[in-house]
């Protein structure tokens, strides 16, 4: 059998290199769902991805959805929806999850400013150190810089960075964009993205518009 890559449902794709961890290989929760190829790069420990996604509770209902062939590296924390207060009250102060007494306090779920599910698209490069809050959708082919802190939707194919996080620029222009989000590469079949490595890989990009 002929071999097209590394195979999605390996922990390690590559053996020697135990710092990157295809995410979906790691997940417990069903709350998370993450697509194939997708990688945490953390020397620290890459299959403890779950770790930082923080403050997500089954009772709020929120999913964490990250695409395809998406590159993650250390330091990455997904704040959920658990992580809000109720803000429409006189204290934002949780009394009740302090116990001995205070258990009545509980929060209607109408009274939290909840932002929804947290979706990652295909193909996001996300750098150093970057917290990404709860609700933001980042689209695909985004680049994030290290050290930002993601609060709005990030467009597709976007260099975004700061704190918090900005569009610096557009990585192609309209057309190329559109283009590659119609053309989805990341859903082929692995054969297919075997043999079309050097023109995704490649920096001319009219190859990319030749693909039949």
């Amino acid at each position: 059998m002929e071999k097209y890559g590394p195979n999605p449902n390996s922990l390690y794709p590559n053996e020697q290199i135990k710092s990157i961890c295809y995410i979906k290989n790691v997940i417990t929760r069903n709350n998370i769902m993450v697509g194939d190829y997708t990688y945490y790069d953390d020397i620290d420990g890459a299959e403890k991805f779950e770790e930082h996604v923080t403050h997500h509770y089954d009772f709020i209902g929120d999913k964490l959805i990250i695409g395809k062939f998406c590159a993650i590296a250390k330091g990455i924390e997904f704040v959920m929806n658990g992580a809000n207060h109720r803000m429409n009250s006189v204290t934002t102060y949780p009394f009740n999850i302090m116990s001995n007494g205070w258990e009545h306090a509980v929060p209607e779920r109408s009274d939290l400013p909840l932002k929804g599910d947290t979706v990652v698209g295909n193909d996001v490069w996300i750098g150093q150190n970057v917290t990404v809050m709860p609700g933001v959708h980042i689209g695909n082919g985004a680049v994030i810089a290290a050290n930002s802190t993601i609060v709005k939707d990030i467009p597709a194919y976007s260099v975004a960075g700061g704190n918090p996080c900005k569009v610096i620029r557009q990585r192609f222009d309209d057309e190329l964009i559109e283009y590659l989000e119609a053309l989805k590469w990341w859903d082929w079949d692995a054969e297919r993205i075997f043999k079309n490595l050097e023109t995704l890989c490649s920096s001319d990009l009219n190859k990319i518009k030749e693909i039949k």
